[in-house]
């Protein structure tokens, strides 16, 4: 999300109109229903997640302690045993559908 400058980008009608309202402040404005995107879409940060989250499991699958990958990765003990959780349901689920 980006701030644009409603005098920019509004007619001078409709920026008056506004400015009765909230002058001079902030207003945020929803997406339409059809137009809004799931969390990390546009930013690739769900895939980033994703791919932690499969290499926390894959160096835990060949040995590493829960206490060294919450330090390497800054995330808690809990959070990591979380993930690993996840990602072996994640495999379940993907195994079944074969």
């Amino acid at each position: 999300m980006r701030y644009q400058k409603a005098s920019e980008i509004m007619p001078e009608e409709l920026v008056e109109m506004i400015q009765k309202y909230i002058d001079g402040e902030y207003i945020y404005i929803p997406r339409k229903q059809e137009n809004k995107r799931t969390w990390g879409e546009g930013t690739g940060a769900r895939e980033e997640r994703c791919r932690r989250d499969r290499s926390i499991f894959r160096d835990y699958a060949s040995g590493t302690c829960v206490s060294v990958l919450a330090e390497r990765y800054y995330l808690s003990e809990k959070s990591i045993q979380r993930i690993v959780l996840q990602e072996k349901r994640n495999m379940e689920k993907a195994k079944h559908q074969r």
